[in-house]
């Protein structure tokens, strides 16, 4: 198969699926079973697998790691206050402290997730930390910290995942359908079936990172502004989402 896209053509079909998923929770509020917002919902399946495909990728690209790190930590911070004035039960300010009503489910954003999800590729790739015992404990422990957000811990194991095995792609595949098997089925058992099953639908992501021609974009379009907009859109379509959901 001909590798034809490169990182910033999958990021866009990326933010594109995520768009009609939020809009499809937008317009069709609840677990709705009609066709129109079961398709949009599939297709958002793909955009959390490509995110962490691509945080993972950004580990073994970036020019400083720690600069990333903070990076990722300081836009999960602004998605934090977007992502939930986006959700359909924001009651009030109080709403933005984790945990103030009681729910420990779905508290912050997926960009908390996948910042945990670059410290744990960073703990397990580490050379400074040599028991592996101390690695799987600080994996655990990321995994806890991230749990309350949104994909839960999946999306961090997957970065883990699509990280330790790179350029094995079998394994990667298998590794993500894995997790997101295990939120899947928590998922059907906690909120609801239908929509537990349909997370699987992240299998959809893998022949578009197939794709990948490992070039972060075409030397035509390379420039500074594009790394920022995909930062920026994820908070930004949130408020307005959040906004319109306000003005109601």
């Amino acid at each position: 198969m001909k590798k034809t896209l490169n990182a910033n053509q999958i990021k866009t079909i990326a933010i594109a699926a995520m768009t009609l998923d939020h809009v499809a929770w937008l317009l069709f509020p609840g677990y709705p079973r009609e066709p129109l917002p079961l398709i949009l919902h599939i297709l958002g399946r793909i955009t959390c697998p490509i995110m962490c495909f691509f945080v993972a990728e950004g580990y073994y690209h970036t020019r400083n790691i720690k600069k990333y790190t903070v990076r990722l930590f300081l836009f999960a911070l602004l998605s934090h206050f977007a992502y939930v004035f986006a959700l359909a039960d924001f009651v009030d300010w109080h709403s933005f402290i984790p945990f103030y009503y009681g729910s420990i489910l779905n508290q912050t954003s997926v960009m908390w997730s996948l910042a945990c999800g670059l410290v744990m590729l960073r703990v397990a790739n580490s050379s400074v930390i040599r028991r592996n015992s101390i690695k799987v404990l600080l994996i655990v422990l990321l995994c806890i910290v991230s749990f309350p957000s949104d994909w839960s811990c999946i999306a961090g194991l997957c970065i883990l995942s699509f990280g330790t095995n790179r350029g094995k792609c079998r394994a990667q595949v298998l590794w993500m359908l894995f997790y997101v098997g295990i939120y899947a089925a928590v998922y059907s058992w906690a909120i609801d079936p239908l929509y537990g099953v349909l997370q699987m639908a992240v299998v959809l992501a893998v022949p578009i990172l197939w794709l990948y021609n490992g070039q972060r974009s075409s030397k035509r379009a390379r420039s500074s502004w594009e790394k920022w907009f995909f930062y920026a859109y994820y908070p930004v379509h949130l408020g307005i989402i959040g906004w319109l959901q306000y003005m109601r």
